[in-house]
């Protein structure tokens, strides 16, 4: 590598450091990573951030190499054509590669009154409202969670647990990525917390209100506080900058998470898509993408042909509260089974797997600010 590369990271969830950490550790390649936020934010316990059972929180000192240059800052637009990206707070940063990984969020609800009134748990600014919002509320007071996903799940058993009235409103089924068999032990957690779980075709939102939640088959249910986890959304920064991108707003990429319309801009994470290899929106993806994504770029820096990505599973782990998990056993292409652990040990595994997730990030820290101590 006769000159350095400068490398622009859009986003610091997940894929984004990983990217970052992977890239870092190649002599010759310098690593910007624009994020909104000063710190990490481990979306994957932000149901328990809401009921103080934990932080959510790492500084990115911690979890990304020092040899990293970080900017607090929001990209407003990609400009491909100059190689450049555009600062909400001014200026422009240039690249020679970028990497595309703004992550998702939460949907907008297209239910009256959802916007106004529900909250979201996507991110730490809607999981702290949330917080502050439980905190006025009387610990009497009626909690009604929308959606049954995993986030659903997570977040309405933790306020149970945390001694909350809690309503769960699936809208069709419990858990619907779930093996029929494994929703029997989810669903016997769920009594056990003494939530009450609606679900069935008629159970759809219709309606939001300040202190109700009203159903397609005609119920008004009361609700203090009404949190909205069903479904999630991808930032319209790649379609704003011009790029392609399919009907949800993911950046198109071929197998090397090239985007089909420009080679130096790689995506990883959430924000982009695969037409013909479909993978689920999730930590799991993201932290095997960010390497891949990096992998693609060091190969064409080395003149070398990209390779496809190859992806793995190994399943979904669901905290149900503390004392209480599940873990959904999957297929390597992600297609679930109907082997689980469930109880106190499924409550360990996810516990596990949340660790592990972090000391890989810290441990590509420390590879990456290891590489520049040598240089």
């Amino acid at each position: 590598m006769n000159q350095n590369v400068e490398v622009v990271v859009v986003g610091g969830g997940y894929g984004g450091v990983t990217a970052a950490n992977s890239l870092a550790q190649q002599k010759g390649v310098s690593v910007t990573v624009v994020n909104p936020r000063p710190d990490f934010v481990e979306r994957i316990r932000l149901h328990q951030f809401v009921t103080g059972s934990d932080d959510a929180v790492e500084g990115f000192g911690r979890v990304m190499g020092r040899n990293v240059r970080l900017v607090v800052d929001t990209v407003t637009l990609i400009d491909a054509a100059k190689r450049q990206v555009a600062l909400a707070q001014g200026g422009t940063i240039s690249y020679d590669y970028l990497v595309y990984a703004v992550g998702s969020g939460a949907s907008a609800p297209d239910v009256p009154g959802a916007a106004e009134f529900a909250h979201s748990i996507s991110d730490l600014e809607g999981a702290e409202r949330l917080r502050s919002a439980l905190d006025e509320a009387p610990d009497s007071a009626p909690v009604t969670v929308i959606g049954a996903g995993p986030t659903g799940l997570e977040t309405a058993a933790e306020l149970a647990e945390a001694g909350r009235k809690v309503t769960l409103v699936c809208g069709t089924v419990l858990g619907p990525s779930l093996h029929p068999r494994v929703r029997r032990p989810v669903s016997r957690r769920l009594a056990k917390l003494g939530v009450t779980v609606l679900q069935g075709p008629r159970t759809r939102v219709t309606e939001v209100t300040r202190d109700s939640v009203r159903l397609d088959d005609g119920r008004e249910l009361p609700s203090s506080v009404t949190i909205w986890t069903a479904g999630f959304s991808i930032p319209d920064l790649a379609a704003r900058s011009g790029l392609r991108t399919n009907a949800e707003g993911r950046l198109v990429t071929d197998t090397t998470l090239t985007y089909v319309d420009d080679e130096r801009i790689i995506a990883a994470g959430d924000a982009g898509v695969m037409p013909d290899h479909p993978f689920r929106l999730s930590c799991q993806a993201a932290t095997q993408l960010g390497p891949a994504a990096a992998a693609t770029i060091l190969r064409r820096i080395a003149g070398k042909k990209a390779t496809p990505v190859r992806m793995f599973f190994g399943g979904q782990c669901l905290s149900l509260g503390r004392k209480g998990g599940v873990t959904q056993f999957s297929y390597p292409n992600d297609k679930v089974n109907a082997l689980s652990i469930s109880g106190r040990t499924g409550a360990g595994v996810k516990e596990i797997a949340c660790v592990f997730t972090l000391n890989k990030l810290v441990s590509g820290a420390r590879k990456a600010t290891s590489r520049a101590v040598r240089a």
